[in-house]
């Protein structure tokens, strides 16, 4: 099976999988015991107001009407208006997924940086100094609560030392760039916006450290779990005896296949990412996807709860895709079927 076919039958059973993700969703937003109507216009609504609201919003509709009309609005792009600020719900999606992303990318990043080079040195040097440093390393990162670290880093960085800025993607006093994709930093380098550049840049690094130190644990210990089981492999040994440096053992013939797991843990907490990391948003007052979704919860916004559904099942599926493609350029032997 070529690339291209496995592209298109992989296309085919994630419109299977969103189908039902959505019906699923469908279902659990409306057999919750709440009434989205009466918490838009309040319980002192009256009763012919509310009335009329649940008519506009189709709510009055047997459940499989009110899916199948969800169903056609969905394939004409329409995800719905939202309740909480009577917006298309692609709008809001489109105006806060951007801040996710860039902080997403932005905690990757510092995951793959850190994790990867000390899974290799704790593999490498393993029972030595490096490792019990590299093992203690990624055990903090994986046990610290992610809004304990934050609010540490906060308190320290910020309130007492003053060395990185609070939360918020710019400061107060500087003036955003030209939206372009709706990520500052990007935007900035884009139009050329040196001093909004540099403001986005001081003001992602704390969420950006916070959000990936998690990551970081978890590449660490999969990428020296997996390094020393190859280099136990007899095409390892092999190499050495032929006089292959302990450099180009690791790097050039162990390393490749070794980070194979690493590449599944890091697509799937990129796209656990980027469906929004809720308490690093809130705590650093990111206007990302993570905090509308919160909102949408409390507020029983079915439309946007809907709308965010569909967009992390699609992130999800995208990245277990690339995921299953990169695999294939780090191991020539693993096919297509």
């Amino acid at each position: 099976m070529t690339l291209l076919q496995y592209l298109v039958r992989r296309a085919g059973l994630t419109a299977f999988v969103i189908f039902g993700i959505t019906l699923v969703t469908f279902v659990l937003t409306h057999v919750v015991p709440a009434d989205p109507v009466v918490s838009y216009l309040g319980d002192h609504a009256p009763q012919d107001l509310v009335v009329t609201a649940r008519h506009q919003l189709g709510l009055d509709r047997p459940l499989p009407a009110q899916y199948g009309i969800y169903l056609r609005q969905l394939v004409r792009g329409n995800l719905g208006i939202s309740i909480m600020d009577n917006r298309p719900v692609s709008a809001d999606l489109r105006q806060y997924l951007p801040a996710t992303v860039e902080l997403a990318t932005a905690a990757m990043v510092v995951a793959i940086a850190i994790g990867v080079p000390a899974g290799i040195a704790s593999a490498v040097y393993k029972d030595a100094w490096p490792d019990h440093v590299a093992r203690i390393f990624a055990l903090a990162g994986t046990s610290l609560p992610i809004f304990y670290l934050a609010l540490l880093l906060l308190g320290v960085l910020y309130v007492r030392l003053g060395v990185l800025p609070g939360p918020g993607q710019l400061g107060i006093y500087t003036t955003p760039p030209q939206p372009v994709t709706g990520m500052v930093v990007v935007d900035a380098l884009l139009t050329g916006d040196w001093l909004a550049l540099r403001d986005a840049l001081q003001h992602l690094i704390l969420p950006a450290a916070v959000l990936g130190y998690y990551q970081t644990g978890l590449i660490t210990r999969m990428t020296r779990g997996s390094l020393l089981e190859v280099l136990r492999q007899d095409y390892v040994r092999t190499a050495r005896a032929k006089g292959v440096s302990e450099r180009g053992v690791v790097l050039r013939h162990a390393l490749r296949n070794a980070l194979l797991p690493t590449v599944t843990v890091v697509g799937l907490a990129f796209g656990g990412l980027l469906s929004g990391a809720v308490l690093t948003e809130t705590i650093f007052a990111w206007p990302g996807i993570g905090r509308y979704a919160t909102n949408s919860v409390t507020n029983v916004d079915i439309p946007a709860v809907l709308g965010v559904t569909l967009v992390i099942a699609v992130i999800y599926s995208v990245a277990n895709l690339a995921v299953d493609v990169l695999y294939a350029y780090l191991d020539p032997q693993i096919r297509y079927t």
